[in-house]
């Protein structure tokens, strides 16, 4: 069985315990539960900081954790399995209780309920909070730290449209591997849009093009809201039967626009869609 190693951990030198049966290593190591403590921290892939970004983890996402070495942790995003290296000071061990969840594209963190305090930090949509004590405006999470009621909501009251959180990123700008709202790339933009939505979305344009719901005959004209177009690298969603949401290097932001304006455009340097599909 050919491995991924976006979603496998495994390196000639070692390897996840669980692929023991699956792939030789030199030795493998038993995943540790670990959470996220910064409020977003960058997934690389090697342990420098000057190597490419390949996705993020938002505060409070479990992470299993295979090696803490020289300040790098090499492990696994437990949300959509994706595997990386981060700084080894943005993780605590043990998972984090949640009960909440980001609801907007941002907020912030305040040390009490009162919004002329300095806030301690900003968080992001789908990041999962502990509320102990819940107020009509205010809620304080456990760690003492409040926040503002209304932009938080319990997990399982997910939003209906993903095509409408994607919206809220309009102008956005582009981040390679980037998923808030500080920078998205497209199969961020598409993956965060689902998260919220309550419903399970791999990371990257080939994965979501390879099981993200049902194929659709290759007509744009039967398109329509929240179907998926993909190119070869890339992907956008549809809001309605004419215009497309997507991040893209072109306008290095989130951008709507009309679907046969973006075909124009990246017929002449990519190629034609290479699929449609419908979540």
């Amino acid at each position: 069985m050919a491995l991924d190693p976006r979603l496998h951990a495994f390196r000639p030198d070692l390897a996840d315990a669980r692929l023991a049966d699956t792939i030789a290593a030199e030795r493998y190591a038993e995943a540790r539960p670990h959470s996220v403590t910064a409020a977003l921290v960058d997934v690389r892939s090697a342990p420098r900081g000057d190597a490419g970004q390949t996705t993020q983890a938002l505060m409070g996402e479990a992470v299993l954790v295979f090696e803490i070495e020289n300040g790098w942790a090499w492990c696994q995003l437990g949300r959509d399995g994706y595997v990386g290296y981060v700084p080894a000071a943005a993780l605590a061990e043990g998972a984090a209780e949640a009960s909440h969840e980001v609801a907007v594209p941002g907020t912030f963190l305040y040390p009490g309920a009162n919004l002329k305090t300095a806030p301690y930090v900003a968080v992001y949509m789908n990041t999962p909070l502990a509320v102990v004590e819940e107020g009509e405006k205010w809620c304080r999470i456990a760690d003492g730290r409040h926040v503002f009621t209304p932009h938080i909501r319990p997990l399982g009251a997910a939003a209906a449209d993903p095509a409408a959180v994607a919206t809220l990123f309009e102008h956005t700008p582009y981040l390679w591997g980037g998923r808030t709202r500080l920078g998205l790339d497209c199969s961020g933009l598409v993956q965060t849009a689902f998260q919220a939505c309550g419903r399970p979305c791999p990371r990257d344009t080939d994965m979501m093009e390879r099981g993200l719901g049902q194929p659709l005959e290759f007509d744009a004209s039967l398109l329509k809201r929240g179907d998926l177009v993909f190119w070869a690298g890339h992907v956008g969603m549809m809001l309605d039967r004419e215009r497309l949401i997507h991040s893209n290097g072109h306008h290095m932001m989130t951008v709507i626009e009309p679907l046969t304006d973006a075909l124009t455009r990246i017929a002449a340097l990519f190629g034609q869609p290479t699929s449609f599909r419908r979540p």
